[in-house]
């Protein structure tokens, strides 16, 4: 199933959700029929229980290059409406960051300014070789907005998001590995199979248990252990009342192979 919008496609294959961005003449740039498509389809994605993971990923060799300059220069706003606007991002990209599902990143070309958020936004960012990304603000003479200032220091820690953000400089996806962002590097052709192979992993997995893992790990680094704690205690007791649990450890007591084991997985991908 594939629906087309004006600024991108939504599609399923099988367990796996995937939005990918369709204006590569302007290399995605973030402009507003973008921000709303995107707004538009999450509370979907969210309610579509059979999904088990989410791509994002731009055709023709480019992410995103973050927002849409020139739609910004031909429409002279107050400062009240401004302030609005950017909050509003917000109301959409929070939703993006905490979606209960593993959300992978398949970046191939530049992820630059609002586009580079996106990717931190993602569990999993897999890269092609000419992967450019760049906290591009201070260029223009802005600061990070769609959520950078949160995204990127929990990513690559605060000394080097200041010199990131501070200089503006473009980095390349093999720093990006070092840094933390991109967790693998794959030929431009092969990337979007990998994207695939790493969602189809979790098809066996329990929603409920990654989803509550995904949530309690995004409020980790600034909620203290008693609030971490709690949550802890009330994902568990959902996830040990699941039919998924009770499964799984009537597998395990028949000496039968769990459904969802990552090793296994991986090695099977492997010898494919």
């Amino acid at each position: 199933m594939t629906e087309t919008y004006q600024t991108l496609t939504y599609e399923t294959q099988g367990r796996t959700g995937m939005i990918r961005f369709t204006r590569p003449e302007v290399r995605h740039a973030l402009d507003i029929s973008m921000r709303e498509e995107i707004a538009a389809l999450l509370p979907k994605i969210r309610a579509d229980r059979d999904l088990r993971a989410l791509i994002i990923t731009g055709e023709g060799g480019a992410f995103c290059a973050g927002g849409d300059l020139k739609a910004l220069s031909e429409e002279e706003r107050p400062v009240e409406a401004n302030r609005e606007r950017i909050a509003l991002l917000h109301t959409w990209f929070t939703e993006l960051s905490n979606l209960e599902l593993p959300v992978i990143a398949a970046v191939d070309g530049p992820a630059y300014g609002a586009g580079l958020n996106l990717a931190l936004a993602a569990d999993f960012v897999l890269a092609s070789p000419r992967a450019r990304f760049c906290a591009v603000f201070s260029r223009i003479g802005l600061v990070p907005d769609l959520g950078g200032f949160f995204l990127l220091p929990r990513i690559v820690g605060l000394a080097r998001a200041k010199e990131l953000v501070m200089t503006a400089r473009s980095f390349g996806a093999e720093e990006a590995k070092d840094l933390g962002i991109v967790l693998e590097i794959h030929q431009p052709e092969a990337l979007m199979d990998a994207a695939l192979t790493l969602a189809r992993r979790f098809d066996s997995a329990s929603r409920l248990a990654t989803g509550m893992s995904k949530t309690i790990l995004n409020q980790a680094l600034h909620s203290d252990q008693r609030a971490l704690a709690d949550m802890e205690a009330m994902a568990q007791a959902l996830c040990l009342a699941s039919d998924y649990h009770k499964e799984a450890v009537q597998r395990f007591l028949d000496k039968q192979p769990l459904a969802f084991d990552w090793d296994r997985m991986s090695k099977k991908d492997s010898q494919a």
